[in-house]
């Protein structure tokens, strides 16, 4: 084919992208192509920290096109009706675009695939979101898994395709309007977390090749650590597509004592796999059962602001909106109190982390915030953390709350988990909203 476009969304790469690969092998010009999406970007409470880490990722994007001879060609406003047109002005015969789970990105491509149709253009859809193709990984009885354990075996056994190496060279058409970057303040209300992490392809792989080479074997015995902080930092990279995970997965298994980490790459596809099969679990229960939820909108209000008065939960909070970012015990221990102690709504929980966290990820987030409230894949849905066992087990020094609660650095040892105890500290640290014994 003359000329196609390929159409960017959540895979913003120029390494192990199918869609653009395939592209351009198959058109002799190629228009890459972002919408800022109304539908997405058009409120004005879209979240400041996902905002500024896409737009790193789109800069570094187009950088990397340029080394091949492209640059990234930018529109605003509803996705389907700027894509056709710019088909339509630049005489593309195809669309190029990446599956993905959610509702919203189903009807997407459904009014994606009618417009194109209307104008004879074709669309065409590829993997590369997840590690194995959405709706690949099928029960016997050839329906999607909704516990994880059979769901990994079945995911582990699976062929998967090759790596895709970058496109060497890309031609794009003469006299295509490239379009502006916009300033973040023209999308977004307010300011993004002080210390958030930069976005973009390089950065990604810069630190996928670190973690690869110094972080991944220890992984299995510092995952949980609060303080050491032992994790791979590669989620929001991964939800913006800035690394494959197919990529990931292949590089790691290369690595002795990688397999816990393959497996948290595992429940991430198992997660979008069910979000695909399962839309409305964005929403709704995936197993009711019949809670009565809470509705105090004060003890909701400490909670997110990290003035619980237990210590625990406070670091997790106050982390969040310092870096766009929470370890993954802490978003378990949260979770937890927040469902579990305050008997609030998950998704009220499930909301605010979307809010702050830069990856936020539909599949992933409220498949988490629902496995720990019992309404989702918990095979052991009545499950509840004991909080405080929970700090002293994975902050016994009492470190990482002190680094995110300033007021208790005097506090030693694991005396900074017993809030009881702190009440006797003046003008410094509420007491727990709720009876800690």
């Amino acid at each position: 084919m003359r000329t196609a476009i390929v159409l960017f969304t959540r895979d913003l790469r120029v390494h192990d992208n199918l869609a653009l690969s395939t592209v351009a092998r198959e058109a002799e010009r190629v228009v890459p192509l972002f919408v800022f999406d109304e539908r997405i970007l058009g409120s004005t409470f879209a979240p400041a920290n996902r905002v500024a880490f896409l737009l790193d990722a789109l800069r570094d994007l187009d950088a990397g096109l340029a080394a091949r001879g492209a640059r990234l060609v930018l529109r605003a406003g509803d996705v389907v009706h700027e894509t056709v047109a710019l088909a339509l002005d630049v005489g593309a015969e195809a669309v190029f675009i990446a599956e993905d789970a959610s509702g919203y990105a189903r009807q997407r491509r459904q009014r994606l695939e009618r417009g194109c149709l209307c104008h004879g253009i074709t669309l065409r859809v590829s993997p590369g979101v997840t590690v194995a193709p959405l709706t690949s990984i099928e029960t016997s009885a050839g329906d999607h898994y909704s516990v994880f354990t059979p769901f990994y075996r079945a995911w582990s056994r699976a062929t998967r395709r090759p790596v895709e190496s970058p496109p060497r060279r890309l031609s794009m058409p003469s006299g295509v309007s490239r379009g502006m970057l916009p300033a973040l303040g023209g999308l977004v209300v307010g300011s993004p977390s002080p210390v958030r992490p930069p976005g973009g392809e390089t950065e990604g792989r810069r630190r996928l090749s670190a973690w690869l080479r110094s972080g991944v074997a220890g992984y299995v015995s510092g995952r949980d650590d609060l303080e050491a902080d032992a994790s791979s930092r590669l989620s929001a990279h991964l939800h913006f597509g800035c690394i494959s995970p197919l990529e990931a997965v292949q590089r790691a298994e290369e690595v002795s004592g990688s397999a816990p980490f393959v497996r948290q790459l595992a429940w991430r596809d198992f997660f979008h796999q069910l979000l695909a099969a399962r839309p409305d679990t964005a929403r709704e229960d995936m197993r009711p059962r019949g809670n009565a939820w809470s509705r105090d909108g004060e003890a909701l209000e400490a909670w997110k602001q990290g003035e619980t008065g237990y210590p625990i939960v406070d670091a997790g909070m106050r982390q969040l909106r310092r870096e766009g970012y929470m370890h993954n015990r802490a978003r378990l221990i949260t979770a937890s109190f927040l469902v579990r102690t305050l008997r609030i709504d998950w998704r009220s929980g499930a909301r605010h982390f979307f809010d702050w966290l830069v990856d936020g990820d539909v599949a992933n987030n409220v498949g988490n915030w629902q496995w720990v409230a019992g309404t989702g894949a918990n095979p052991r849905p009545r499950q509840t953390l004991n909080l405080l066992r929970q700090a002293h087990r994975f902050d016994p020094e009492g470190a990482y709350v002190r680094r995110y609660v300033p007021e208790l650095t005097a506090i030693e040892g694991c005396a900074i988990h017993e809030p009881w105890k702190l009440r006797a500290i003046p003008n410094s640290y509420p007491p727990p909203i709720v009876d800690p014994t």
